[in-house]
Formats: C-alpha cells, sequence, structure tokens
C-alpha cells in the first residue's frame, strides 16, 4: 500500500534535471524506477559534503552504508551456502571474503556507473580517505535498494544485477593472492625484519585450528588463524598488509 502510494505520488512530481539524470541512472543500474528518492540522494552523498540536519546530524551515506553491508553479506552468503551444498564454513567465508571485499567492491561500484553519481568534496580527495570511495557508495546504494523495495527484491537485484554480470565464480575460486610472498617481497624492499611465528594449535569438534603471528621489526604485527600452518601464516600475513596499508580490507 506505501509503494502504491509513493508511485501515485511521484508521478505527479516535478523533477529537477539533476533528479532525473539520478532516477534515468537508478532505472539503469536496479532494473526499477525508485519509489523515494531521497534514499538514493543520501546513499550518493559522501561524508565529505555531508550537511547537518534540523536534528544536528550530518547526512551522509554511512548509515546506509552500514546496513547495505549486512544486506549485501547477507544475500551473497545465502546465494554462495545454496550454491555449493558441500562445501565447508571455511571454503563459503573465503569466497564471499573475495567477493564483498573492498577491492573488490570498489572496482564494482567503478563498473556499474556509481563513480557518475557520488557526491564528495574534491578538492579533500586523498589516498587513504577515498581509497574505497566506490565500494562504500556502492554498499549505501544497496542499503538505499532494500529500503525502497524490501530484501526480496534488494537480494534479486544483487545477485542478477551485480554478482551474476559481473564475477565468475569459478574464477574467484580459483585466484588465489599470496600474501606471505607480497609481505615478504615488501620486508626486502624496506629491509624490514620479518618473522613468522606459529603460535600453537587448538582442537575443537570438527577440526583442529592453528594460529599464527607476523613480527615485523620485533612488533607483532597481524595474527591469523587456519586449519593448518600455511594458511594461519597467510591470513597473518594479509591481516598485515592491511595493517601496513598495502592492500584494502
Amino acid at each position: 500500500m506505501y509503494r502504491a502510494a509513493k508511485r501515485f505520488i511521484n508521478t505527479f512530481r516535478k523533477r529537477s534535471t539533476k533528479d532525473k539524470r539520478l532516477i534515468t541512472a537508478i532505472e539503469t543500474i536496479v532494473g526499477s524506477k525508485p519509489l523515494n528518492l531521497d534514499l538514493y540522494r543520501l546513499a550518493t552523498k559522501h561524508s565529505s559534503v555531508a550537511e547537518t540536519n534540523a536534528q544536528g546530524l550530518k547526512e551522509s551515506n554511512e548509515r546506509l552504508e552500514y546496513l547495505g553491508d549486512a544486506i549485501l553479506g547477507a544475500a551473497v552468503a545465502d546465494y554462495l551456502f545454496k550454491k555449493y551444498p558441500f562445501k565447508d564454513e571455511g571454503f563459503l567465508t573465503e569466497i564471499r571474503s573475495r567477493i564483498v571485499n573492498r577491492e573488490s567492491l570498489n572496482n564494482l561500484g567503478k563498473k556499474i556507473g556509481l563513480n557518475a553519481l557520488v557526491e564528495y568534496d574534491q578538492t579533500k580527495r586523498d589516498r587513504l580517505s577515498h581509497k574505497s570511495l566506490y565500494g562504500d557508495t556502492l554498499e549505501a546504494f544497496v542499503g538505499a535498494v532494500y529500503l525502497d523495495h524490501g530484501y526480496d527484491f534488494c537480494r534479486t537485484f544483487i545477485l542478477e544485477k551485480l554478482i551474476m554480470p559481473y564475477f565468475d565464480l569459478q574464477a574467484v575460486i580459483e585466484s588465489t593472492i599470496n600474501f606471505k610472498s607480497k609481505l615478504i617481497e615488501w620486508s626486502q624492499k624496506e629491509n624490514a625484519e620479518l618473522r613468522f611465528d606459529v603460535l600453537g594449535s587448538k582442537t575443537n569438534s570438527q577440526h583442529k585450528e592453528f594460529t599464527a603471528e607476523v613480527v615485523v621489526n620485533n612488533e607483532t604485527m597481524g595474527k591469523g588463524y587456519g586449519y593448518n600452518k600455511k594458511k594461519a601464516e597467510q591470513d597473518a600475513a594479509q591481516k598485515t598488509l592491511v595493517m601496513l596499508g598495502l592492500i584494502e580490507n
């Protein structure tokens, strides 16, 4: 009833040229016109151009980003769970991570055209604060679609408009990043002392889990976990690379 009323009201509302362009872009990306355009205006507003509302809060896409992150993760997890019924939790977690990590979402955001929609203060743009600008906007956009159309529609949007057209799952599964080698290369280039320590293992009802940590110049950095020593060291190396700002989380 609510959505039908919104659709009726929007039919007779005059739109600015900017709004018309945004509506066209949303329809192209989502496959449906927005019912509540305000959600998408907010989804494409970076905190660098946020305005303070009557309640004293800065209006940006950060809250929608938080919501969209959860919805996106749930939809991808559900899809992988059903697509790979005989794979274990470790496999499913790893593949989901490869799909929804910062770098992947940032690239996807640009591919679907969010780089042309997001509003941000270009005078403040720098590598650190805006390195995930389009990925963050993508998550906010998903949050807007969820609030505008509901979970079932949003889940279909995620799978049919984002995942299936842009991700070759077999290629994702087969792709591997050797974080340990990447970290070793960095340490050699920076003449840094690097050490991998396996701290031990514990066994639960299903499997043994190893713990490893990376030590750089006698400073403990990332701590990782895995079903064998190699996986634990890779996890620790990945977390260390994130801490050093060499890769995105």
